[in-house]
């Protein structure tokens, strides 16, 4: 009984060290923690997507971010983007039914555009 307390009591210290160990190491590597992630590209947080509320009149750029697909985009790439969106977007799945019609605003635009 007295050897497995002090088993205990011996596990408990070396947790004890094992913890303050890593957070003195931890303390000492913050810096270089801090420097790598300011290194990773901006796109990776969510800094790539555009910045602003929509326009009044829909802009075939504005479309083309809204589906995420270049402006010369042909009619194929625009209907799978307009399809993989509303799947995400869909007001009945608890989309906004704002960003739906955004999202149906864009590809009736683009959709226009392509035909001339």
């Amino acid at each position: 009984m007295a050897s497995s307390m002090v088993a205990v009591g011996l596990a408990l210290a070396a947790a004890g060290f094992a913890g303050r160990y890593a957070m003195q190491t931890m303390r000492q590597l913050e810096p270089q923690m801090k420097q790598a992630l300011q290194s990773f590209p901006k796109t990776a947080f969510g800094a790539g997507y555009y910045r602003g509320g929509f326009d009044p009149k829909m802009s075939k750029r504005e479309a083309s971010l809204v589906l995420g697909v270049s402006p010369t985009a042909n009619r194929i790439k625009i209907q799978e983007a307009h399809r993989r969106l509303m799947i995400l977007n869909h007001p009945d799945r608890g989309g906004s039914p704002y960003i739906a019609a955004k999202i149906n605003e864009a590809k009736d635009f683009l959709d226009a555009q392509t035909k001339k």
